[in-house]
């Protein structure tokens, strides 16, 4: 079996976490959101509307969605399934999250992919922390591993010593500061990729040499206006290269997406995405690319 190494191929398989199983009632997001970086509290009723609206989107596309239990030991966060652990084509790698009250998520992911039968590759120790929305996969051989707030310059010595095998270009994006150590800018906050040739961007905080490398590469850039990367634009699934889901309300990233021969689904994301600023990108984990 090869997993996923891939952005864009077609996605087979995915694992996600419920919203009632992440954020559980209203009570407990009154409890949490704040504590949780939240930009408001989010609707629990009107969340799992706006998911449902989302996995029919998925289910058109994706043969297996596998989805994550309820636990006691993490919190709201843990909607964002993307994060906790990152796949390989030859599986997956157990990460730590940079954001403290997320680290708990790993252990849950570990138990879970033991049960289903899932490779584990590796698995940070120490002093390594890191998030899934650092690390992007630009084909199957080069990885790009954004260093910032959540992800160290330990985790990346370890994702390489662990991928050195898989990967023949390894390149390190560093971050800026940007809105600070309590908001989270990942590598996957400025660039989605939706084909081989094909990525939306937000410029404005990308290193010169990366989007020179992008350029290089022969990768179109869909840049995503201001407005729109606050709306999380810039954050993209592709179900498959050029077939994609993107939230609400990002008109000008959809009609150039359009323009650029992309299939556009979208989804309401006012509470599930938008208030915990985490896009379609940051609630699927892709198991399987093919």
């Amino acid at each position: 079996m090869t997993y996923c190494s891939s952005m864009y191929k077609p996605l087979e398989r995915v694992i996600v976490k419920h919203p009632k199983e992440a954020f559980v009632s209203q009570e407990q997001i009154n409890r949490e959101w704040q504590k949780f970086n939240y930009v408001e509290a989010p609707d629990f009723n009107e969340a799992l509307t706006e998911y449902a609206d989302f996995i029919s989107i998925l289910e058109k596309h994706v043969p297996q969605i596998d989805y994550l239990p309820a636990s006691s030991k993490v919190g709201m966060d843990s909607l964002y399934a993307h994060d906790p652990v990152k796949f390989t084509s030859k599986g997956a790698i157990i990460l730590k999250s940079g954001k403290e009250l997320r680290q708990p998520e790993a252990g849950i992911y570990k138990e879970f992919l033991t049960e289903k039968n899932i490779p584990i590759i590796g698995e940070l120790t120490g002093d390594a922390v890191a998030d899934g929305g650092d690390i992007v996969w630009l084909d199957d051989r080069t990885l790009a591993v954004g260093r910032g707030y959540r992800t160290n310059d330990e985790a990346i010595r370890q994702l390489k010593e662990m991928t050195a095998d898989l990967v023949e270009e390894f390149i390190v994006v560093q971050l800026p500061h940007d809105q600070g150590e309590a908001e989270c800018l990942h590598l996957m906050s400025f660039i989605s990729m939706v084909d081989r040739d094909l990525a939306v961007v937000y410029s404005r905080l990308m290193p010169v040499f990366f989007r020179q490398l992008l350029l290089e590469r022969g990768i179109q850039l869909i840049e995503v206006p201001d407005d729109e990367y606050m709306n999380l634009g810039c954050n993209v699934l592709a179900l498959a290269p050029r077939v994609c889901v993107i939230a609400s309300g990002n008109d000008c990233t959809k009609q150039k997406l359009l323009e650029a021969g992309a299939t556009v689904y979208e989804y309401k994301g006012n509470e599930i995405s938008y208030k915990g600023t985490g896009g379609p990108t940051c609630l699927t984990c892709p198991v399987v690319r093919s």
